[in-house]
């Protein structure tokens, strides 16, 4: 039997369907308007557990900037001084060439002057232009986010007695709403600002119409791109399909930036959908970590675009996925899925009989991505499922002598290791580890209430 896959007699596209061959209605962007847009710094770090250095962002930052993303969240300068020295790292950075020019940062605030000036005394402080980062001034959009989230800090600037919270209308508060973020918008121009990207949080449970007017307003304040965040994972496919053309065409000239989380599964699907449904600039994480069940992963998104509607993003190092994945892995504590797709460890290995000699036969019998395309190779692991054939494939590689009673006699022995390892294994002592790691990545209640009680007890002088 020959070491390599045997020669195909007719083209592949004719033995097996292509992927991409399907009927849709989506209609996508030009790849040179598509725009990804990373939230690893910033949302992927709200991940309960998850605290990254400003020099391991930095880390990230230059990881990102290789691989080809186009924007990058660098977070809320307004929290504190690690945010601070992380967006002056990540500034310096692109002064000295280490990130890509073209990498476009942004920093997010809220509808306030005062985040909006903490993000200017940083720049003023490192001697950059005020328009060298994009300003992502964000409110809600969701009645129940702008009455019941934000409903008294409008009433305070409206003037009106917090008592008045509950009993005034909804239209009340999406009118203060629209005031405060076109007011914050207005600010941060006359201050310096070029770009300003805005938005409502709870995009996928407000309604479509006033979602609309944010999005006029906000551009006639001054924003230039708006963007309509999925906060809690719960759009469909098929609300995406509806709601995010009606969301375009309020604003049908700037760029639409969506953003999903992933709590149904459906995060880089829908993310998918929306490209094809009016949308420009998606946001991902790394690995898809984020809050809750994590954000649209980077991976699942770009695979998708890539091996069902043939879409490949300009300069995008797609070989580089898994080399990001790992680097996250190392920085966050949180371990990649061995399924995850395209970066998971076992993409492409192959154990079943079946599989393994399918594989031997040809590759495209039982994967349809070109390893290579990943920057990875085919691997076989060997064990219980293994059958004759990669067993003779193993000795015949690594030129060892053997007939097919040896290759039988291996076959035996490694079932029954393999078994036997099994037999003695202990995964509850591992998975036990696994979640103690999870659990103590955080600060715990009882913690809480011990360093409170400690302070309280404290004497001071």
């Amino acid at each position: 039997m020959s070491d390599g896959p045997v020669e195909l007699q007719e083209p592949l596209e004719e033995l097996a369907r292509d992927p991409r061959r399907f009927s849709h209605d989506l209609v996508f962007p030009p790849t040179a308007r598509i725009r990804v847009y990373d939230d690893t710094l910033r949302d992927g770090e709200q991940m309960p557990g998850v605290a990254f250095s400003p020099h391991d962002k930095y880390e990230l930052a230059r990881a990102l900037s290789d691989i080809g993303v186009h924007i990058m969240d660098v977070g809320f300068p307004a929290v504190g001084g690690s945010e601070r020295e992380t967006l002056k790292l990540v500034l310096e950075g692109k002064r000295r060439g280490e990130l890509r020019e073209d990498l476009e940062v942004l920093c997010m605030m809220r509808s306030n002057p005062s985040d909006i000036d903490a993000t200017f005394r940083v720049m003023d402080e490192l001697g950059h232009p005020r328009d060298s980062v994009t300003y992502f001034i964000f409110s809600s959009a969701s009645d129940l986010h702008v009455k019941y989230k934000l409903g008294r800090t409008l009433l305070a600037r409206e003037g009106i007695p917090a008592s008045e919270w509950l009993e005034l209308p909804v239209s009340f508060y999406r009118d203060a709403n629209l005031r405060m973020m076109c007011e914050a918008i207005a600010y941060a121009k006359a201050q310096g600002a070029m770009e300003i990207e805005f938005g409502g949080e709870d995009g996928s449970r407000a309604d479509v119409g006033y979602i609309a007017e944010i999005h006029r307003e906000g551009l006639k304040a001054g924003g230039t791109r708006p963007s309509t965040p999925d906060t809690v994972g719960c759009y469909s496919p098929f609300a995406v399909r509806e709601y995010i053309p009606a969301i375009k065409a309020a604003a049908p000239d700037a760029p639409l930036v969506v953003h999903f989380h992933n709590d149904l599964g459906v995060g880089a699907w829908n993310t998918v959908m929306a490209l094809g449904s009016g949308a420009e600039v998606f946001t991902t994480s790394v690995n898809g970590i984020g809050e809750r069940t994590g954000n649209a992963p980077m991976h699942e998104v770009l695979l998708q675009l890539r091996y069902l509607f043939g879409i490949e993003i300009p300069g995008f190092k797609y070989e580089k996925l898994r080399e990001l994945g790992h680097t996250l892995e190392r920085l966050s504590g949180i371990p990649i899925p061995p399924t995850a797709p395209g970066i998971g460890s076992n993409v492409f290995s192959h154990e079943s009989g079946i599989h393994t000699a399918g594989m031997l036969i040809h590759p495209a019998i039982y994967q349809f991505i070109p390893p290579a395309d990943l920057g990875q190779e085919i691997r076989y692991v060997y064990g219980k499922h293994s059958g004759a054939v990669v067993i003779e494939h193993a000795l015949r590689t690594n030129h060892v002598p053997h007939d097919a009673e040896l290759v039988a006699q291996v076959m035996t022995e490694v079932k029954r290791l393999r078994e036997e390892r099994a037999a003695h294994a202990d995964f509850e002592s591992f998975t036990r580890a696994y979640y103690n790691h999870l659990e103590g990545m955080g600060v715990s209640e009882e913690e809480v209430i011990e360093i409170a009680t400690a302070l309280a007890n404290t004497p001071t002088t």
